[in-house]
């Protein structure tokens, strides 16, 4: 995998004939009192750089490209703390410049790699619009959705993952990056009624209720049994599952006349 900010113009553009571009997204907001404002777009960029490393071992057919991550996203339910966020309508537009950029440097393949739960829907909603106007094949996913399902260490928690700011976030970062880690986290007391967003009074439905991140503090779930053993084991699935992911898209996508060039 090449990162483009060291690449030549000459290397992108030869990148773009056949490469893969892989673009992670994040944002910039609370993460209750122990996780850094960045946690988003780091943990999306150690997922992606793990699956990198991954994939190096047994090299794609085509090549990968990474982006810098975008570091922003749309979180304006964190401004009750600090956040610094763009709108949905500015973060798809920009999303929308991306990929047309991607798309006049000659790059026909394109995923998006998402590690904030704000992002997703625009995400998604930006590259089916991409595929409508422009003759690209673009993938999109949110990191913790892209599973290898083979976790030796059992630790995956469906209930809490992925939550914010709690269990499944704090142990990343303590796999991550520990230094940015506020240690010893502080258990999170139970909040009543529980926040309508993370538990919607009927399967099916998305509710949001004014005031509520403010309420429970900013995180969804106790983090204190956080630990680096398990953040390890959840990186690591997260990591063979994207690098998977993107071999499928690799296989799936790659032009036929290019094989047929290779034999």
């Amino acid at each position: 995998m090449r990162d483009l900010t060291e690449l030549t113009w000459h290397e992108v553009r030869e990148g773009g004939t056949r490469a893969i571009a892989l673009l992670p997204i994040g944002s910039q907001e609370q993460h209750a009192a122990h996780l850094p404002m960045g946690t988003d777009t780091l943990l999306a960029e150690a997922v992606l750089d793990r699956a990198g490393a991954l994939l190096a071992e047994d090299p794609t057919e085509s090549g990968l490209v990474r982006l810098p991550a975008l570091p922003f996203g749309h979180s304006p339910h964190h401004l009750f703390a600090a956040a610094v966020s763009l709108s949905a309508a500015t973060l798809g537009a920009v999303l929308d410049d991306v990929l047309d950029s991607l798309l006049a440097c000659g790059y026909r393949r394109i995923m998006v790699v998402n590690g904030h739960g704000g992002n997703d829907e625009i995400m998604r909603l930006a590259v089916k619009r991409f595929a409508l106007r422009a003759e690209v094949t673009v993938a999109a996913c949110s990191y913790w959705t892209v599973t290898a399902g083979d976790d030796p260490t059992g630790d995956d928690r469906p209930e809490v993952t992925p939550g914010h700011a709690g269990w499944f976030e704090t142990s990343l970062m303590l796999a991550a990056h520990p230094g940015l880690v506020r240690t010893p986290v502080a258990p999170r007391p139970p909040v009543e009624p529980p926040p309508l967003f993370d538990n919607p009074p009927y399967p099916g439905l998305t509710v949001e209720r004014h005031g509520e991140w403010a309420r429970v503090g900013g995180s969804t779930d106790d983090a204190s049994g956080a630990d680096p053993v398990s953040g390890r084991g959840l990186l690591d699935d997260r990591a063979r599952g994207l690098a998977r992911a993107i071999r499928a898209f690799d296989a799936a996508t790659i032009r036929t006349e290019e094989k047929n060039e290779d034999h």
